[in-house]
This record gives C-alpha cells, sequence and structure tokens, in this order.
C-alpha cells in the first residue's frame, strides 16, 4: 500500500474531501460511485465501473437513464 502523505479532517458531518490529485490519478470523476472496503483498521476505497445495475456484469451493457443493464437482465426485465 502506497501512503501519499495526505491527512485529511472529518467535518462534522461525516465528510471527507478526497484531494484533486488523487481523484485525477484513480479517474474518479464527480458523478462516480465508490465502494467502502474495511480491512482491520484500514478503509479502503473502490470506484465502482460501469457494470450492470443488477448483477454487476460488465459485458454487453446498454444504458438506460444513466443506469448500465446487460443483455442478460435486460432480457428479464421485458419478460416481466
Amino acid at each position: 500500500m502506497k501512503a501519499l502523505g495526505i491527512n485529511k479532517k472529518i467535518d462534522e458531518l461525516g465528510r471527507i474531501v478526497i484531494p484533486k490529485d488523487v481523484r485525477k490519478a484513480l479517474g474518479v470523476e464527480n458523478s462516480d460511485y465508490l465502494q467502502f472496503f474495511i480491512d482491520g483498521d484500514s478503509l479502503i476505497l473502490k470506484k465502482l465501473g460501469n457494470g450492470c445495475e443488477f448483477c454487476g456484469s460488465e459485458s454487453a451493457l446498454f444504458e438506460f437513464k444513466g443506469k448500465f443493464i446487460c443483455s442478460e437482465c435486460k432480457k428479464a426485465l421485458s419478460e416481466c
């Protein structure tokens, strides 16, 4: 794990700012989602890919109202 030497304080609402240089290095944009993991006493953030909203698949995706849906889930939804 690489230490960056950047320290940030959590504000009164429980928020923390991710520095611009870190967001840029990871390719994180303002509208991206991050997933949180706990590993012992460490917090790990991972950028979520553009996978299917329902199953997480990253192949054969269609965009619908800003969400990604794979062909399998699209087919299942059309059968409902």
